[in-house]
């Protein structure tokens, strides 16, 4: 059975991990679009600290879409994953027309999420930086660069599930990893949720919009 009924369930049962951080001054919750919102939301309400999202986006092999060969993220901030590159077939062409589609899809969501208002300030504060889930976690590495680069006084990567390897690789660059449920035998983020269904713009909006009235 699946261990989470949707994703603002698996937010709950993650802000309980979190609740440590309540009442911490200078606490932020950062939600990656769109399926990490939802999870973001409930730790943000719960906690007490304002939400927002940081925008990051799988840059996609050219020849299979689900194989990520890197990310990147606001800032421009562009993370790689050397195994997949370092396997060929992918010319240098094909990689800037992949970065050119991904970054325009980046600014259409910063205009759709937000419109003209200003993403929080991060320097100095305590940010939680919230998924549904990791996978390879090169989406998290980019998102966490990002974030590192505002120079936050503390950065914390907080998910409902995790594989072995994403564990890793996040544990290594942020200053506390937090899941609920670390796999060695990881599928898929999906398999751990009841309903996985695609989280939609407006949702996104109307979350950011709640937790910010």
């Amino acid at each position: 059975m699946s261990p989470f009924l949707h994703r603002r369930a698996a937010g709950q049962a993650l802000a309980r991990a979190l609740q440590h951080y309540q009442g911490h001054p200078g606490l932020l919750v950062l939600g990656l679009p769109r399926g990490g919102v939802p999870v973001a939301y409930e730790v943000a309400k719960a906690l007490g600290a304002p939400l927002d999202v940081l925008l990051v986006r799988k840059l996609g092999h050219p020849h299979h879409e689900e194989l990520a060969m890197g990310a990147i993220a606001s800032g421009d901030i562009l993370v790689w994953n050397p195994k997949i590159l370092g396997a060929g077939g992918i010319d240098q062409a094909q990689i800037e027309r992949v970065i050119r589609r991904e970054r325009a899809e980046l600014e259409r969501r910063e205009q759709a999420y937000r419109g003209a208002t200003p993403p929080l300030a991060l320097t100095g504060a305590t940010v939680l930086l919230v998924d549904d889930g990791l996978a390879t976690g090169a989406t998290m590495e980019a998102a966490v660069r990002a974030v590192k680069s505002q120079r936050p006084a503390r950065l914390v990567v907080a998910v409902p599930v995790s594989s072995l390897e994403a564990r890793a690789r996040i544990r290594a660059l942020a200053d506390e990893f937090v899941a609920l449920l670390a796999s060695a035998e990881f599928g898929s983020v999906g398999q751990y949720y009841l309903d996985f269904g695609q989280t939609e713009d407006q949702e996104v909006r109307e979350l950011l919009a709640a937790a910010a009235g």
